[in-house]
């Protein structure tokens, strides 16, 4: 029985599509690149950011640290507020909470930027632990922080729990730490992607998640 839901910050919960690609933007015209059209960017919604940078530009890995400092210059600033709440998501949390379950959030986003978030867009009191990527690194995979969220929220039976979330990595971190999982297609994410990754469920909207959730 489930007692725990995991969700994911960006792409599941708010849409940070403006935010993201200005803050991506801002970065890469420090390297002297000009981006034109943000959608080419949306694969920067998700993913850790070394991880973008390095993959989706060929930055090496020192280019990449610069790039996320470069990054966080706007996004602390800007990024953070030029984002949404999904409609019907505070209801559904509001629902969650009132049926007993427990929330958490396991974001790759570093940890003072989703609970400026949270409290910024009124989600905060919703959740019961709060579990990010540290600033320096150390803790940036989607699996690390879901391990972070379980040992934090003293989560030990792994059936008790899922994880939610809209693209590859939320699915990919969840398998790798023993959780069942939840693909969004609302978000950022694919159908193609989370079958790829082994996604137990894959929904089309937030309405569609407590009925999924009560089927566990």
């Amino acid at each position: 029985m489930l007692n725990y839901i995991l969700f994911d910050l960006d792409g599941t919960l708010t849409d940070p599509g403006i935010g993201i690609t200005n803050s991506v933007m801002y970065a890469l015209k420090k390297f002297g690149i000009e981006i034109t059209d943000r959608t080419s960017l949306y694969n920067f919604i998700g993913p850790p950011l070394m991880y973008s940078f390095q993959t989706f530009h060929g930055f090496s890995e020192e280019d990449s640290t610069q790039a996320v400092k470069y990054y966080r210059e706007y996004f602390s600033v800007h990024g953070l507020y030029e984002n949404e709440v999904y409609p019907g998501i505070p209801e559904l949390l509001h629902e969650l909470k009132q049926r007993g379950y427990h929330l958490v959030l396991a974001t790759s986003k570093p940890e003072e930027f989703a609970l400026e978030i949270l409290r910024h867009f009124g989600l905060y009191d919703y959740f019961d632990f709060v579990a990010g990527a540290t600033m320096d690194g150390t803790r940036s995979s989607k699996a690390d922080v879901i391990r972070h969220a379980l040992a934090g929220s003293g989560i030990q039976d792994l059936s008790t729990a899922v994880m939610i979330g809209d693209r590859e990595h939320d699915i990919l971190g969840a398998k790798e730490t023993g959780l069942a999982s939840i693909g969004v297609l609302y978000g950022y994410g694919n159908r193609a992607e989370f079958e790829a990754a082994g996604a137990d469920r894959i929904i089309a909207t937030p309405a569609e998640i407590l009925t999924c959730i009560q089927q566990y």
